[in-house]
């Protein structure tokens, strides 16, 4: 594979090779080997988890294991009609899925999961690295409100209509406090860059999780209600509005939602585990100094992978918050313990 690479960059010259070609070849990379492949088999994985938990299997007919139940979820929804609601907003309703799940994907591509040599080919192993990177994410991350705003509201149905205003209102609340719980991580790093906040981090010598523990606390909380998660599952809860923002959505339009929800969960784990957990660097470098011999992007991928159980432990375990708690504790608690966080860092930072 790399001397194939080679051979692509002799044929088409340095400048389009890095330009086009080598991007091109990273997107495919982590779209089809990578995030798409996470995604289904990560469902997989929760069911079990889940069935574990609560002392039952969990899949366990379809292939060994139940491994090939990814499969035949992903078959089904190919084949299953795609309904259009009479008297819905026809382009919105379209749209709604798209502007879920494409903000998520791009987000990848600015997300290092190695370091900046090293890869296939000598690759980086990141499409991309700009020096707004965490500004990039933030502002892509906010789209992804609008496709379950539009989707509640084109299908014409007062379930879908009420999921699509919780999540509004819930999405909104939270964008605030997980904004401002990455600005501590940007401080100390004194960069946006995600690439060099991994490398500040090795220079510091720790992770930024131990300085910044309130600003890791308060990104995860929101980070979980961001993607409409237990406890936070208000605009799809099944028991009040039937599937909420998504009610009249069926077929492939639905696997996108679907899609959408853990490719946003694999992003807000995997921008946790670059601000706050040292990216693909090991744990505790100095005193355990043998782990460096594992791979930089295993190590990333292992960090990530607990980010995603503790989302399947808190839906396994926490009941759903009522809508007037959800937002106490995110305008009241959450947003000044953020806005205190900042104040300290920077009096530290200035002072020390």
């Amino acid at each position: 594979m790399p001397g194939f690479l080679e051979s692509i960059r002799g044929a088409v010259g340095d400048t389009l090779f890095y330009g086009a070609v080598s991007p091109a070849i990273k997107i495919l990379i982590l779209l089809f080997l990578g995030v798409l492949p996470l995604i289904t088999y990560l469902v997989l994985v929760e069911r079990k988890v889940l069935g574990f938990m609560q002392a039952r299997v969990g899949p366990n007919r379809v292939g060994p294991w139940g491994l090939l139940q990814p499969i035949a979820d992903v078959m089904k929804l190919l084949v299953k009609e795609d309904t259009l609601p009479k008297q819905a907003v026809k382009w919105a309703f379209i749209l709604a899925p798209c502007l879920v799940v494409a903000p998520a994907f791009i987000i990848f591509s600015v997300i290092p999961i190695g370091p900046p040599s090293g890869g296939l080919g000598n690759l980086s192993w990141f499409v991309t690295d700009v020096n707004t990177g965490m500004l990039f994410v933030v502002a892509l991350a906010t789209i992804g409100v609008y496709g379950l705003i539009i989707g509640g509201w084109s299908s014409n149905n007062k379930f879908s209509l009420m999921g699509g205003l919780r999540s509004a209102a819930q999405m909104i609340s939270y964008e605030v406090p997980q904004g401002l719980a990455i600005v501590g991580p940007l401080m100390l790093a004194g960069t946006m860059s995600l690439v060099k906040i991994v490398e500040a981090q090795e220079k510091a010598g720790w992770w930024y999780v131990f300085p910044q523990l309130v600003s890791f606390f308060i990104y995860m909380v929101a980070g979980v209600a961001e993607s409409n998660r237990n406890p936070f599952d208000l605009p799809e809860a099944e028991s009040e509005l039937v599937a909420g923002f998504h009610t009249e959505y069926s077929g492939m339009r639905f696997a996108l939602f679907f899609l959408g929800e853990y490719a946003n969960m694999i992003v807000i784990s995997a921008v946790a585990t670059t601000l706050f957990l040292g990216g693909w660097l090991p744990p505790f470098p100095h005193l355990l100094p043998f782990l460096g011999v594992v791979p930089g992007p295993i190590w990333f991928i292992l960090k990530v992978s607990v980010f995603l159980f503790v989302y399947i432990w808190f839906r396994g375990t926490f009941p759903r918050y009522r809508f007037d708690q959800l937002m106490d504790l995110g305008w009241k608690w959450m947003i000044p313990l953020a806005l205190l966080n900042i104040f300290v860092t920077g009096l530290v930072k200035l002072l020390v």
